[in-house]
C-alpha cells in the first residue's frame, strides 16, 4: 500500500523529468505516450486505493504514509507524509482520471506544435503538484502543491510566450493567486501558533476537543487563499484571461484541478469552519455573489472559451455556496459532476476551434451541427448536464445545492435559481449560435472543416457518458435513491455535521422545488431556441451593442476599475521610487562615491612623479610626524 501511495504522485513527476531531460530529442509520440501512461498508472493506483477503502470498515477508511521528517525544531516538526481518506481519494480519481483524458486529447490537439514535448511535460508536472496538494497529510505538503499548481498554471497559460498578451495573462494569474496565497500562508502560520502543529490529525483533534483558537481569523485567512485559487470575488478576473493558454490547459485548470483546490481546502478544514459561523456566512455571500455575477457576464460573451470560463467561475460560486451552507458532501458531488461536463465542454470547444483553424467567436460559426456531428452530440450532453436536465449528472448535484439553499435561507434560494436559469440561457445560446442556423464561417474555412481525430473524439465520448450517468451514484432519497457519496464521505465530515445544524426538506417540498426549476428551465430553453434558431437573431458586433448589454459585454468594467484604482497607482508609485529614490538617491550616491574616487586618484597620482628628492623629502616629513605623534602620546 505504501509503495502505491508514493507512486501515485511520483509517476507524473518521473514523466516530467524524462520528457524534460531528453527534450527535443524525444519524438512527439514517445512524449505523449510517457506523459499519458504515467497519469493512467496513477489513476489505476487511485482506483485500487478506492477499492481498498470501500472494502474496509468505516472506522479504518483513513491512513497516512510518512516518508521522512522534513522540518524538526524545538517544539515543532513537519513530515513529508501523505493522507489517504475518502476526501483525498475522490480528488485523486478526478485529477488523474480527467487528467488522463486531457493528456490523450492533447496528443491530437497539440500535434505539430514545436513545443509539444514541453507542453506534455508541463501537464505531467501540473498533475504531480495537484496530487501533492490533495494527498498531503499536513499544511506544509498541501502548500507546496498549492504553490506548485500556481507555477504550472503560469507556465501553461503563457505557453505560447511569443504572444505578449498571453504573457500578460499568465502574469495576471500568477500575481492574483499570490494575493490569495499570502492570506493562506498567514492562516497556516496562525494554525501552527494556536495548535502547535500543522498535521491535519493533530489540528483537527485539538479543534474538535474544544481547544481555544481564533477560528474565525484562521478560517477567513484560509478562505482568502481559496478565493484566489478558485476565482471568487474579488480575485476572479484572472480566470477568464487564462483562456490564453491552449484549450487542453483550459480544461485542466477549469474543470478538475486547480480551481477546485479551494473547494478541497475548505472541505479538508471543515471542522475549523464549523466552529466559525461568521466565516460560513462570508462564504455563502461570496459564493452566491460570484455565481450570479459571473453567470450574468457569461450571457453576453462571444468567445466560446470566455463563455465557458465565466461559467466555471459561476459554478465554483455555487460550490462555495454549498460549503457555506455546511453541505460539504453536496459541494464535492458538484465538483465531480462539474469535472465531467466542464472538461467535456472545453475539449468540445477545442474540437470546434481545431476544426475552424483557430476561430473562437461564435458569431463566425453557425451550421456546425452537420459538419461536426460527434462534437455536437458530446457537447450537447454536457450542456444538458450543466443545465440540470434529468437524468444528466448536473441535475442531481445542482438539485442538492438548491435544496440546501431553500432549507437554509429563503433569500439565497431565488438567487441560486436565477443563477441556474442564467446558466441554461448562456449555454444554449452558445450551442444554438455555434451549431445551428446558417454557416457564417468563410468559404475557405468551411472547405477545410473536419471532425477531430480519434485521440480527441474518444475522450469526448467518455466524458459524455460520465456527464450523462455520473450523477446516478447519488440519487436523492426523495427519488428513491441512495446518496453513496455522502455515506462514503461521512467519516471526513462527521465532526462538523454534529456542530452545523442542517434543515432537511420533506419529499413533497423537494418535488415541488425540482418541478418549478425544471419547468422554468424548459421554458428558457424554448425561449433561447425561438430567439436564436427560429428568429435567427445572431449577436451583434460589439460596437452596435449599447446600454446595459454593453456593460455586461464589457464585464462591468471590473478589469478597467482594477487597472485604475490598483495597477496605475502602483505603477505611479514605482515610477516615483525609480525617479526619486533609485535615480536621484541611490544611483546618485553610488555615482558620487565613484566620482570622488576618480577625482581623488587623479590628484593622488601626481604624488608619484618619479623624483628621488621628492620621495626623500616625503619620507623625512613622515618620520617627523611619527616621532611627534609618539612624543605626544
Amino acid at each position: 500500500m505504501k509503495v502505491i501511495v508514493v507512486l501515485i504522485p511520483l509517476l507524473p513527476l518521473l514523466g516530467f523529468l524524462a520528457i524534460s531531460l531528453i527534450g527535443k530529442k524525444m519524438i512527439a509520440e514517445a512524449a505523449s505516450f510517457i506523459a499519458s501512461s504515467t497519469v493512467f498508472l496513477s489513476f489505476s493506483g487511485s482506483a485500487f486505493l478506492l477499492y481498498k477503502l470501500i472494502t474496509v470498515p468505516v472506522a479504518e477508511r483513513s491512513f497516512s504514509v510518512d516518508l521522512f521528517n522534513w522540518i524538526s525544531t524545538a517544539g515543532f516538526s513537519a513530515s513529508m507524509s501523505f493522507l489517504v481518506d475518502p476526501l483525498s481519494i475522490i480528488f485523486m480519481l478526478i485529477i488523474t482520471g480527467v487528467g488522463y483524458l486531457i493528456h490523450v486529447y492533447s496528443g491530437g490537439y497539440m500535434h505539430g506544435d514545436p513545443g509539444f514535448n514541453r507542453f506534455m511535460s508541463y501537464l505531467n508536472l501540473f498533475i504531480f503538484f495537484m496530487l501533492l496538494l490533495v494527498m498531503g497529510a499536513n499544511y506544509l505538503v498541501m502548500f507546496v502543491g498549492w504553490e506548485g499548481v500556481g507555477l504550472c498554471s503560469y507556465l501553461l497559460i503563457g505557453f505560447w510566450f511569443k504572444n505578449q498578451e498571453y504573457n500578460s495573462a499568465a502574469n495576471k494569474a500568477f500575481i492574483m493567486n499570490r494575493i490569495g496565497d499570502l492570506g493562506m500562508l498567514l492562516g497556516i502560520i496562525l494554525i501552527a501558533i494556536q495548535f502547535g502543529s500543522i498535521q491535519y490529525t493533530e489540528v483537527f483533534a485539538k479543534a474538535g476537543a474544544g481547544v481555544a483558537a481564533s477560528f474565525t481569523l484562521i478560517t477567513v485567512l484560509l478562505f482568502v487563499g481559496a478565493m484566489g485559487k478558485s476565482a471568487q470575488i474579488p480575485l476572479y478576473t484572472w480566470l477568464p484571461d487564462a483562456m490564453a493558454g491552449p484549450t487542453p490547459v483550459s480544461a485542466l485548470i477549469h474543470a478538475a484541478t486547480m480551481v477546485t483546490a479551494g473547494i478541497y481546502m475548505v472541505c479538508r478544514n471543515n471542522i475549523l469552519y464549523a466552529f466559525s459561523p461568521e466565516t460560513l456566512l462570508v462564504i455563502k455571500i461570496v459564493g452566491i455573489s460570484t455565481a450570479l455575477w459571473a453567470a450574468l457576464i457569461a450571457t453576453a460573451q462571444h468567445d466560446i472559451k470566455k463563455v465557458l470560463a465565466y461559467s466555471t467561475v459561476s459554478q465554483l460560486g455555487l460550490m462555495f455556496l454549498s460549503l457555506g451552507l455546511g453541505a460539504f458532501s453536496s459541494g464535492i458531488f458538484h465538483v465531480m459532476t462539474h469535472a465531467f461536463f466542464k472538461a467535456l465542454l472545453f475539449l468540445g470547444a477545442g474540437s470546434v476551434i481545431h476544426a475552424l483553424s483557430g476561430e473562437q467567436d461564435i458569431r463566425n460559426m453557425g451550421g456546425l451541427k452537420k459538419h461536426l456531428p460527434l462534437t455536437f452530440l458530446t457537447m450537447a450532453a454536457a450542456v444538458l448536464a450543466i443545465s440540470g436536465i434529468p437524468p444528466f449528472s448536473g441535475f442531481f448535484s445542482k438539485d442538492e445545492i438548491l435544496a440546501a439553499a431553500f432549507a437554509d435561507n429563503r433569500i439565497l434560494w431565488p438567487i441560486a435559481v436565477v443563477t441556474s436559469l442564467l446558466t441554461v440561457f448562456y449555454m444554449f445560446r452558445m450551442m444554438y449560435v455555434a451549431f445551428y442556423g446558417k454557416e457564417r464561417a468563410s468559404e475557405e474555412l468551411m472547405a477545410k472543416i473536419h471532425e477531430s481525430p480519434n485521440n480527441m473524439i474518444i475522450p469526448l465520448v467518455i466524458l459524455a457518458i460520465l456527464s450523462t450517468v455520473g450523477g446516478l451514484i447519488c440519487i436523492p432519497d426523495s427519488l428513491g435513491g441512495h446518496h453513496m457519496m455522502a455515506e462514503f464521505l461521512y467519516p471526513v465530515f462527521a465532526g462538523s455535521s454534529t456542530i452545523i445544524k442542517h434543515h432537511h426538506l420533506n419529499h413533497t417540498t423537494d418535488y415541488e422545488i425540482m418541478g418549478v426549476v425544471f419547468v422554468m428551465t424548459v421554458i428558457l430553453i424554448w425561449m433561447a431556441r425561438n430567439y436564436y434558431v427560429t428568429k435567427y437573431n445572431i449577436p451583434k458586433d460589439d460596437y452596435e451593442i449599447k446600454g446595459f448589454k454593453r456593460l455586461v459585454l464589457r464585464k462591468f468594467y471590473v478589469d478597467e476599475l482594477y487597472q485604475f484604482i490598483i495597477v496605475k497607482p502602483l505603477y505611479s508609485i514605482s515610477e516615483m521610487f525609480h525617479d526619486v529614490i533609485e535615480r536621484m538617491g541611490i544611483d546618485r550616491l553610488i555615482n558620487e562615491m565613484g566620482n570622488s574616487v576618480i577625482l581623488g586618484s587623479r590628484g593622488a597620482r601626481h604624488l608619484q612623479n618619479g623624483g628621488i628628492g621628492y620621495y626623500i623629502f616625503a619620507m623625512v616629513i613622515g618620520i617627523i610626524l611619527l616621532v611627534a605623534i609618539g612624543f605626544l602620546r
